[in-house]
Parts: structure tokens; C-alpha cells; sequence
């Protein structure tokens, strides 16, 4: 009887596999050590010390970019994931029918377009509302990661329901539960995990999103991405090495959590 192919019995599998996460998690890690640094350069050690962090916290300009990231992807991840469940129990709660794909398709393309795409484009249209309202606010940046985020929310809402049993949906029916009360004491219950992981995985895309929000962003709107790119252009100092390993950390946490929520169960 032939065995089974398994590429992990290939023969330098382990070894190449090791090579790979090594070169891969070797520069974050040097960042992370140099964060810690007592010197002023991001190649010599100096010492232990947390004078970066301090820095970072009181450095004004980094606590407003910090929150104003913190408000724009709270926002954004909350309306996308509202929009998302929406659309995700519009094109799964239904017969198959001509055109269902295209929404799918539609559903999912700012994920097949590159970012730069749809940054020119979200800059010429917000361009235009910008003259004729006269409005310069955060609700430029905050629409333009929601319209990206979509999909991003969209695509762990709809493992899940395709997942669900029907069963229960189908007996509150046949018990006269309405639509609504149906969904609000059967389905919405069984799809929060989906939720919360969609809403997690758009707000970790949110926080660390540059090239959208480079097009989008007026005058002193700087998130703490595009704050960090400027700083790199001027120079590099750890007190970016510790903004980062702050950020790594936040997103570890989060992403961290949406594993454990998104991950099947029995």
C-alpha cells in the first residue's frame, strides 16, 4: 500500500521551516532588544534601560497620534463589522441564486485591489466633498478604513454562519419567533465569537494601515503609522524601536484573541 504524501516527511522539511521563522522573526527581535536600549543609537548597545518608553509616553505628539489611531480604528472596526454582519447574513441566509458571486466579488474587493489603488481613489473623491463642504475632519479617514476593513470583518462572520446548524433557526420559526427575534435569541448568540473576531481582525488592519491613511489624512492628522514613517525619514532613534514594540505587543494580544475566538469548535 503507497503512503500518503506528507511534505512533512520530506527530508530537510524541519530544518528549512526553522531557517524560515528565524530569518522572519530575527528583525523584529533585534527591534524589540534595541527598544530596551540605553544609547542613543539603534545599532550599539549601551545598556538596559526603559529611557525610550518614557520618551515615547512624553512626547506629545506620539500620545496624540496614538489616540487619534485609537479613535479612528475603534470607529472604523464598529462600523465594519456592523456592515459586515449585515451583508455576511444577507449572502448566507438565502438561496443561491444569478449574481450571488458578484457580491461576493464586491463584498472583497478592496482586498484584491492594491492599496495604493485605493488610496488615489478615495483621495479624488474625498477631494471633491472636501471643496464642496468645506469639512476637514476625521470622517474622511475613519469612512476610508471602514470601506477597507469590510472584508476583513466580513470574511469570520460568514465562516461562521455557513458553519451553523439551522436547526435551531428553523425550530424558533416553527415556534412563531419573528425574524428579528429569532436572529436576536438564536443566531446572534452562536455568531458573537465571529463577531468579535471580525471586529478584532478590523481593528488591528485599522491601526497599522499607512497607505490609505497617507491619501486620506489632512494637515495634523497623523495616525501613529504614518507619525512613526516621518519620524523614520528624519531619522531613526530606539524611541521608534519602542513605539513599535508597543504596537507588536498590542497587536500580538489582539490577533492573539482572534485565534482563540475564530478557531473551530466541537
Amino acid at each position: 500500500m503507497a503512503k500518503r504524501f506528507s511534505i512533512r516527511q520530506q527530508t530537510g522539511f524541519t530544518t528549512i521551516a526553522c531557517a524560515c521563522f528565524f530569518l522572519l522573526y530575527l528583525p523584529i527581535a533585534v527591534l524589540v532588544i534595541f527598544a530596551f536600549n540605553e544609547s542613543s543609537s539603534v545599532s550599539d548597545w549601551g545598556g538596559f534601560s526603559l529611557r525610550w518608553f518614557v520618551a515615547a509616553w512624553s512626547n506629545q505628539q506620539v500620545v496624540d497620534a496614538s489616540w487619534r489611531s485609537l479613535k479612528i480604528a475603534s470607529s472604523a472596526a464598529i462600523i465594519a463589522t456592523i456592515a459586515a454582519t449585515m451583508a455576511a447574513l444577507a449572502t448566507t441566509r438565502t438561496r443561491t441564486y444569478r449574481g450571488l458571486t458578484f457580491k461576493y466579488a464586491f463584498i472583497n474587493q478592496p482586498l484584491m485591489v492594491p492599496e495604493i489603488v485605493t488610496g488615489v481613489a478615495l483621495l479624488i473623491f474625498f477631494a471633491q466633498i472636501k471643496i464642496a463642504s468645506g469639512y476637514n475632519g476625521l470622517g474622511y479617514l475613519i469612512a476610508a478604513h471602514t470601506a477597507f476593513c469590510i472584508p476583513f470583518a466580513y470574511l469570520p462572520i460568514r465562516a461562521r454562519l455557513e458553519n451553523m446548524d439551522l436547526t435551531l433557526e428553523r425550530a424558533a420559526a416553527d415556534l412563531y419567533a419573528t425574524p428579528w427575534k429569532a436572529f436576536r435569541r438564536v443566531t446572534l448568540p452562536l455568531l458573537w465569537p465571529g463577531i468579535i473576531a471580525g471586529l478584532m481582525l478590523a481593528f488591528v488592519i485599522s491601526l497599522d494601515d499607512v497607505v490609505i491613511t497617507e491619501f486620506v489624512k489632512s494637515g495634523g492628522q497623523d495616525t501613529l503609522p504614518t507619525y512613526m514613517l516621518g519620524q523614520i525619514r528624519r531619522g531613526i532613534t530606539p524611541e521608534v524601536n519602542a513605539i513599535s514594540t508597543v504596537f507588536l505587543l498590542l497587536s500580538v494580544v489582539i490577533v492573539t484573541l482572534f485565534f482563540f475566538l475564530s478557531r473551530k469548535r466541537d
